[in-house]
């Protein structure tokens, strides 16, 4: 299988912990992670997990076409 890279988002939330998802496969997530580095590493694995769920399902796997950037805002 070709690899492809997908965007992830990394949030922190109130409480300090971190949670992960990938827009382009909706329901893929790791929640409630100690760091943003455990978030990224555990997305790894769901977003693997994920796929291979969809191709057990005979599902279509979503291409990755989200990006992602910073754009420089003054207030």
């Amino acid at each position: 299988m070709e690899a492809k890279r997908y965007l992830v988002i990394i949030e922190r939330g109130e409480d300090g912990s971190y949670s992960a998802y990938v827009p382009d496969l909706p329901g893929c997530v790791a929640v409630g992670q100690n760091s943003a580095e455990q978030a990224k590493r555990l997305i790894a694995e769901a977003i693997d997990a994920h796929i291979q769920g969809l191709i057990e399902d005979g599902l279509p796997v979503p291409k990755p076409v989200t990006q992602g950037d910073y754009v420089e805002a003054v207030a």
